[in-house]
């Protein structure tokens, strides 16, 4: 095992999983050590970005070092440490715990959901009479990207633990006691009257469906079946990678969300223009052929073959009437690393000149 830096050997911790030996390390918690041993133990209000809270009891499991369950994403690991994860009473905590977060409920859970797929998972149906709430909402929120529905809430405080550590504006938080806590603002305010970025980070990590995209609203409540395409944010030079929820009946993009934390290069985040701002994709003055300008002045659409014709047709006029350095490229962002690098080759092979700029550069 490597030094840890300090003339240290770190020691390795051997944990019964289920009554299978898993290694683990100091400082590790249960549901880390599960997770990287295949062992699946759900959580409501955990998310890999955030330091772990246990308020959702969700991921209780039994632990030979407590007298009761504890909560797997708190709970550190030590040597000779033995865990049962999906015992008769686990799992009868299980549904009971989703009994009663389904009872704080408008009817059925939001499809889609976490809450839905683990009531799904464990058989568990709306049953528990419903329970009283009045959480306060926003319901004359201003901005035309975010949605909340405050009586869909379980107070899990996922939203707000992003907004001030992920995305560190802090635009949201808990407020009032009780049966009144609700996700609130500083006075109230819409959405753009406070620090929000609308990055929709808050959307992405809601277990519940209490936040959601109100371009998608009506689609996703109605549990419509979406076709998800990976791809590329093309708003700037990060590489985000973006899921398409496509309508296939309507043909149109309804929402558009992050790959899981951890498994793309931007961990689950997007800002509002990746995640909210696609109405481009079917917008009536989008440019679906190339255009030219004619003789009248005006541009008319063309084939790309008689496009790029006229365009060398005139770099090259250019070029030979007054020389290479009248030339100047300006390459886009927006662009992949291959079509930035041809624009460059252009100028600086096919024409002589080191005029080249691409927009990231300032």
């Amino acid at each position: 095992m490597k030094d840890d830096g300090r003339g240290e050997t770190p020691r390795t911790l051997t944990v019964t999983l289920d009554g299978q030996p898993v290694a683990a390390a100091p400082g590790e918690t249960v549901l880390t050590v599960a997770r990287r041993a295949g062992v699946d133990i759900p959580t409501l209000c955990h998310d890999d970005r955030l330091a772990p809270t246990g308020a959702c009891r969700m991921c209780l499991v039994e632990s030979s070092d407590s007298r009761r369950m504890v909560p797997a994403c708190r709970h550190p690991v030590s040597d000779g440490l033995a865990v049962q994860t999906d015992t008769p009473d686990v799992q009868r905590h299980r549904r009971a715990l989703l009994a009663l977060y389904l009872a704080d409920q408008p009817g059925a859970p939001t499809p889609g959901s976490d809450l839905e797929r683990l009531a799904r998972r464990y058989g568990v149906e709306p049953g528990v009479p419903a329970v009283e709430a009045p959480r306060a909402g926003r319901p004359d929120d201003a901005n035309r990207f975010i949605a909340f529905r405050a009586d869909r809430c379980i107070l899990c405080a996922r939203c707000t633990r992003y907004c001030d550590a992920v995305a560190g504006v802090a635009a949201i938080t808990l407020a009032n006691r009780g049966a009144h806590t609700t996700i609130a603002t500083a006075g109230d305010a819409g959405l753009l009257d406070t620090s929000c970025e609308l990055c929709g980070g808050c959307v992405d990590t809601c277990p519940a469906g209490a936040l959601v995209e109100r371009s998608a609203e009506a689609a996703i409540d109605a549990g419509a079946p979406l076709e998800v395409v990976r791809s590329t944010c093309n708003y700037c030079g990060v590489g985000c990678q973006i899921d398409l929820h496509v309508d296939r009946v309507a043909n149109a993009v309804v929402r558009v969300t992050s790959p899981p934390p951890g498994t793309t290069t931007n961990d689950g985040n997007l800002c509002v223009k990746g995640r909210f701002a696609f109405g481009f994709i079917d917008h009536p003055d989008r440019l679906t052929a190339p255009l030219v300008r004619g003789a009248d002045g005006a541009l008319h659409a063309t084939d790309w073959d008689t496009a790029l014709g006229r365009a060398a047709e005139l770099l090259t006029g250019v070029s030979a009437r007054y020389g290479p350095d009248a030339l100047g490229f300006v390459s886009s962002s927006r662009c992949t690393n291959e079509e930035n690098y041809l624009v460059q080759k252009l100028a600086r092979a096919g024409f002589g000149t080191n005029n080249v700029h691409q927009c990231a550069a300032t």
